[in-house]
């Protein structure tokens, strides 16, 4: 059986030295790296110290690679308890080595608050390059797949903390990454919050040096798989049509009774130049919104209510049918049926945008509040990662881009929006970047309102992972369409 060297990071806790002894004990291990901060002083002959401040940096992985002389290298990326299953390490090694993969990693046990419950991970894909992909804790890199990956796109990156995101995009080139369906270790979980919590950490202000790393890691691996492109974009081709006002609010709609009557509201406040309009597509609700949306509709003909005649219809497909309708205007903007617009300006804010330049859409920002419109952390969700130069290969990398979103309508009928209710808005977004510049407000436009029936406040770990099944599917796809357009030199 072939021999794995272990890079494990230090902690204080006293479930490291059990974690450890694990390792220290299984004779498959050669040797274990800890890293730490000048905390630890070890002790066994398998261990050696790796001093640094950062687990993930370039130049700590760089140095450990360089010393590993086993075949395979099992990367320990949280320092929390574990409890290695039934031969696990053997498991781990024997599927590395009959798939020639360039990293596996496992499905594991979770214990949070006690309770005990299986973590399934998903299958890694080609449009899997978002920073945040779960492998789980533990990592084995084949070191040939990772030398070769090295020798041919050049050492890990010199970065604080994208060293590991850096390595396994590069192992990933030309070297599969394989998923054991198999619970192979049990974690002790330490980050208890959410779902919905942990949305946005990739946007808190602390954060912002490792998202440049972590940009600048992920451009440059569409670089290494030619899916990169450079910042020349298509001007917006002129449109024959006519339209029935300047702009148009669309939102869908299914049972909202208690939050439809207050986004309808904020947008009919609206004071904006030109007509607009509101069009909400009432999806088949089976509550009290139809009967809401009715008589707000009797009172402002500027609200056009739509029933669709089909009953499949995702919030895509409920964006479509307002959009192919005759009441859609020249821009088509976006607005949550839980959420209301922050001011009176907010299409007059988005349009002029559009005014000032080539942009086949706009998205602005928002702030968090609870339904008394109370801030919640982290407050405003303004993604300036985004920059115009770079944005559309980072768009690749995030799980989202913001919003309130809005379209240029004849552009948005010619794609049209993927009819689900997860996702949709961020596939359109990152198609029509390929072709066009996306224009951005970075000052909140409306207040995104958390309850407990949002539909991200708190998913099951199944449907949090097909949500990312498919936005990882959705990249993969584009990813790809850049790739034929780049060998095209379009």
């Amino acid at each position: 059986m072939s021999l794995i060297s272990v890079a494990l990071p230090f902690s204080t806790h006293p479930h490291f030295l059990s974690t450890l002894r694990q390792f220290i004990e299984s004779p498959l291990v050669e040797r274990i790296f800890v890293i730490h901060g000048g905390q630890y002083f070890g002790g066994d002959r398998k261990c050696e110290a790796a001093v640094s401040s950062t687990l993930t940096s370039g130049q700590t992985l760089n140095d450990i690679l360089g010393k590993v002389r086993s075949d395979y290298f099992l990367f320990v990326s949280q320092s929390q308890e574990f409890q290695l299953g039934q031969a696990a390490l053997e498991r781990f090694a024997s599927i590395a080595q009959q798939t020639s993969a360039g990293m596996c990693y496992a499905d594991y046990v979770e214990v949070k608050k006690g309770i005990r419950s299986d973590h399934p991970v998903i299958n890694y894909q080609f449009g899997s390059i978002r920073d945040n992909f779960d492998f789980g804790a533990l990592l084995l890199f084949s070191m040939s797949a990772v030398r070769d990956a090295l020798s041919r796109h050049g050492a890990v990156a010199h970065v604080e903390g994208a060293g590991l995101y850096d390595l396994r995009l590069k192992v990933s080139v030309d070297h599969p990454l394989f998923h054991i369906q198999e619970y192979l270790y049990t974690k002790v979980e330490s980050d208890l919050r959410l779902t919905g919590e942990k949305l946005f950490d990739y946007v808190d202000p602390r954060n912002q040096l490792v998202q440049k790393e972590m940009e600048a890691v992920a451009t440059q691996h569409l670089k290494n798989v030619g899916a990169f492109l450079a910042p020349r974009f298509n001007s917006i081709p002129k449109s024959d049509g006519t339209f029935p006002v300047e702009a148009s609010v669309v939102i869908p709609v299914r049972n909202r009774e208690h939050t439809i009557a207050d986004a309808v509201r904020s947008v009919l406040k609206q004071k904006f130049d030109s007509p607009f309009n509101l069009i909400v597509v009432d999806n088949h609700s089976t509550d009290g919104t139809t009967k809401v949306l009715k008589e707000l509709a009797a009172q402002y003909p500027s609200l056009k209510h739509i029933i669709p005649s089909r009953y499949d219809l995702g919030i895509g497909g409920c964006w479509n049918e307002a959009v192919l309708s005759e009441y859609c205007g020249r821009y088509a903007i976006q607005l949550d049926s839980d959420d209301i617009y922050s001011g009176t300006d907010t299409i007059k804010k988005i349009v002029d945008v559009f005014r000032s330049g080539e942009y086949a859409m706009v998205i602005g920002s928002y702030k968090l509040v609870n339904m008394t419109l109370e801030e919640l952390p982290p407050g405003l969700i303004d993604h300036r990662e985004w920059t115009p130069e770079n944005g559309r290969n980072n768009a690749l990398r995030i799980n989202g881009l913001g919003a309130p979103r809005a379209f240029n309508t004849a552009l948005l009928r010619q794609v049209l929006l993927p009819n689900t209710s997860y996702g949709e808005d961020y596939a359109v977004a990152i198609q029509l970047s390929r072709h066009y510049q996306i224009g951005r407000i970075f000052e909140p436009l409306y207040l995104c309102r958390r309850w407990e029936g949002n539909t991200d406040a708190a998913l099951s770990i199944e449907k949090a992972n097909r949500n990312d099944v498919y936005k990882d599917k959705i990249r993969t796809i584009e990813m790809l369409a850049r790739q034929q357009m780049n060998r095209q030199g379009a």
